[in-house]
């Protein structure tokens, strides 16, 4: 008996060309997602501000009041707050994107696009959360009175940095969970275990200079790094330490585009 592939012409050759001829299913996808999140809950977005806001709560008390882990001249919830707001981004980024593709199996197994719009489309739902998220950092700011920089104008470039992150990890383990469904369990241990490792609660000039560089291997480092410097005036940047994210993120956004390219198609037929 005859077996039917439905895919595109020449789906390699022009991938990308038909990555964006797909766009509106990008957008799709990523408006669907959003509204299933907060589908029959009482207060709906709220839930966006109110996470990262308990959060950065128990983080200053513990690592402000309790560890005195301060910057002096920056207040802790602003030092908070500003690493909070791109770990949430990177966290539930690589949460949803490494589900996105087993919770999208009837449309995988069904049609023809790129694989690759569905778990960026599950990052561009947190992408959302975290511009709802930032107005409670406009209001920190405004409630401590505390001074808006030229650094400010760096924060765009940061939150694409944020983007691409969780996008190249995301893809490896997305592509890896079709196949090997154990890692929807590793997933929240990684995503727990990452938030102690990574400087949220405190700053990164606390650790020690020597250990200081080998600690930005974690690409999440560079970026909260990032955001301190831009939002907090008085946080100095580690530079050395935020190319060597950089650099970790760019290996990682490749090896995770590549890998997913080489197993996509054959995702319908597993999953």
């Amino acid at each position: 008996m005859a077996k039917l592939i439905i895919e595109a012409g020449q789906a390699r050759k022009h991938y990308w060309r038909d990555l964006w001829r797909y766009r509106e299913l990008f957008y799709f996808l990523a408006w669907r997602d959003l509204l299933v999140r907060y589908r029959q809950t009482a207060i709906g977005l709220t839930w966006a501000l109110l996470r990262p806001l308990l959060t950065m709560i128990v983080l200053t008390v513990i690592f402000g009041r309790v560890a005195k882990l301060t910057v002096p001249g920056v207040p802790q919830p602003i030092l908070v707050l500003a690493a909070m707001l791109p770990w949430q981004f990177f966290s539930n980024s690589l949460s949803d994107s490494s589900n996105s593709l087993v919770a999208n199996a009837n449309l995988i197994s069904k049609i023809y696009f790129p694989r690759l719009v569905v778990p960026a489309s599950s990052v561009m739902v947190s992408m959302v959360e975290f511009i709802i998220s930032f107005a409670i950092m406009v209001v920190l700011l405004f409630i401590y009175h505390y001074p808006i920089t030229w650094h400010f104008i760096a924060l765009p470039p940061l939150v694409v940095l944020s983007f691409l992150a969780a996008l190249g990890p995301g893809l490896l383990i997305t592509a890896l969970n079709v196949k090997y469904r154990d890692f929807r369990y590793i997933i929240p241990f990684i995503v727990q275990f990452g938030l102690y490792v990574s400087p949220v609660g405190f700053s990164s000039s606390r650790v020690p200079e020597e250990w200081r560089l080998l600690y930005s291997l974690n690409p999440i480092v560079g970026v909260i790094d990032g955001f301190r410097w831009a939002i907090c005036a008085k946080e100095p940047m580690y530079w050395p330490g935020f190319v060597v994210s950089l650099i970790v993120i760019g290996l990682m956004l490749f090896y995770g585009i590549n890998y997913f390219r080489r197993v996509e198609r054959k995702f319908a037929d597993i999953i």
